[in-house]
């Protein structure tokens, strides 16, 4: 990363909002990307206005940040993220994560849309992870170390942090809103897995299957920000149906996940706004 251009993109960020400092970087996921509509006195910038911010071309990412306020909540919200799969470099994930970092965000909040490989949580299900596996090649992290950011070595133990991923499960219960734990394995894409994966990733402890998160997820602990993610299930993975799998899929059941998801939102974040 350019540090002066990275200096450079903050401070034209936090000119434009003067006086705000977001508490929660939100990242919204394939068909997700209408819970931003909640955001009130929004601030908005297009990805190719931000140096050193990516240009993704994958449908249901926008590729907007919003500065503003989530049930009261100041957040950053990021709205699209960088693929591997598109070529992108894993640079730009450090990017996208530190600048939410750097703005005053102290909580990595994570969606995305994933396949399921349990039989018992289908499409439009939601599911907090609780760990992941990842399989995609490289590491955002690969590289000198920046010092301003975290350590050298950093530990995933407790990567997904399980006392704000219990307050969620008490809130969705309150709300009366479905939601299961998993772990998620990432991996490169853009085509989707063989059965033959499927069943691999199921002997290794998969719950989820997907594309994205844990390159953001890695920069985030590095950076020392809690991490929480929630899944929206957009199909059983392949080989558990007959149906062929597809991108368009994918958006059509994140969209109709992205209701639950933003009630699930609601209820967390009004709590989140009290404490």
């Amino acid at each position: 990363m350019n540090e002066d251009r990275f200096k450079s993109t903050v401070a034209k960020i936090q000119a434009a909002y003067p006086g705000f400092t977001p508490k929660v970087g939100l990242v919204l996921g394939s068909g997700l990307g209408s819970v931003a509509d909640a955001i009130k006195e929004a601030k908005t910038f297009a990805y190719h206005d931000l140096p050193g911010f990516p240009e993704g071309h994958v449908a249901g990412h926008a590729g907007k940040l919003i500065l503003g306020y989530l049930y009261g909540v100041p957040v950053a919200c990021l709205q699209g993220r960088a693929h591997s799969y598109e070529g992108i470099a894993p640079q730009a994930v450090k990017t996208l994560i530190r600048t939410l970092k750097a703005l005053g965000c102290e909580l990595y909040l994570g969606t995305n849309a994933a396949g399921s490989l349990r039989e018992d949580v289908g499409p439009g299900a939601l599911v907090a992870v609780s760990d992941h596996i990842n399989l995609q090649p490289g590491n955002p992290l690969a590289g000198p170390n920046d010092a301003t950011f975290g350590p050298r070595f950093v530990g995933m133990e407790n990567a997904y942090d399980k006392a704000l991923r219990d307050e969620l499960m008490q809130v969705a219960k309150a709300a009366g809103i479905p939601l299961s734990e998993g772990v998620y394995c990432a991996v490169l894409g853009p085509m989707f897995e063989t059965p033959a994966e499927i069943r691999a990733y199921r002997v290794l402890g998969a719950d989820l299957v997907g594309m994205s998160t844990v390159p953001e997820v890695i920069v985030a602990r590095h950076a020392g920000m809690k991490v929480m993610v929630i899944s929206a299930v957009t199909n059983l993975a392949a080989g558990m149906t007959n149906e062929s799998l597809s991108h368009e899929g994918t958006l059509f059941y994140g969209e109709q996940a992205a209701v639950a998801m933003a009630q699930l939102l609601e209820a967390f974040f009004t709590k989140l706004g009290r404490s």
